[in-house]
């Protein structure tokens, strides 16, 4: 598992694991499925085969980093919204793209939270574009197209929202709206993210994280230290 781009967003610390070449159906993939639990494969038995080999290709990673942490053959089954239930004392993340699974994990003792997402290097459709951001971050991204066009900023901050949520809803177990976080990107490979609740806690209001491109997919982290809970 070449897990080097992926490692640049997460940072030092925490288990990381990723594949590549997971977007088709292939030889690897079907081994994959293969290697799933049987509780696991019960819960993707009615998907579709490419929502299993997505399942299969992220599990696969997910119990590589929890053996790292050892907690070997554990069954990392699916919640109310698909969320992957770690063990008791671990936190993690699991995303997929086209040709890239990829998961990381951490003991709580050590992370307070983490969230990763995965996207290809494109532009993101103007529809989706218009729904994930307000008129602040439309404007800032305009502005960050005019510095660097190659640069897909809509996709990042896309997918920057994806990463907030997933480390928001292990904690708080509520939904967070597009329009309830707003992404502030840097052209230095960070962004701030901040949360527009009443109540946040545990979480900070507004915390940091990492992005990166490379090998055609953008990978954005946030990783949360326990010690700022």
């Amino acid at each position: 598992m070449s897990s080097g781009l992926v490692r640049r967003a997460v940072g030092p610390g925490p288990a990381v694991h990723a594949l590549w070449g997971t977007g088709t159906p292939s030889s690897l993939t079907e081994s994959l499925t293969e290697s799933l639990t049987e509780s696991e494969a019960r819960a993707v038995a009615a998907a579709v085969p490419s929502r299993r080999r997505e399942f299969a290709a992220g599990r696969a990673c997910a119990h590589a980093a929890l053996d790292e942490l050892g907690y070997p053959g554990w069954s990392l089954l699916p919640g109310p919204r698909r969320e992957p239930l770690w063990p008791d004392g671990v936190v993690g993340s699991i995303s997929h793209c086209p040709g890239l699974a990829a998961a990381v994990a951490a003991r709580s003792t050590d992370t307070l939270a983490i969230g990763i997402d995965v996207e290809t290097d494109t532009p993101l459709p103007g529809g989706v574009t218009r729904s994930v951001m307000d008129a602040g971050e439309a404007s800032a991204i305009e502005r960050l197209a005019a510095q660097d066009a190659a640069t897909p900023w809509g996709r990042l901050l896309f997918s920057a929202k994806e990463s907030l949520y997933k480390a928001w809803y292990p904690l708080r177990h509520e939904w967070l709206g597009f329009e309830e976080a707003s992404i502030e990107l840097r052209t230095d490979g960070t962004f701030l993210a901040r949360i527009h609740r009443a109540e946040t806690a545990p979480l900070p209001r507004a915390v940091t994280g990492r992005w990166v491109r490379g090998n055609g997919v953008v990978v954005t982290a946030l990783v949360l230290p326990a010690e700022v809970a």
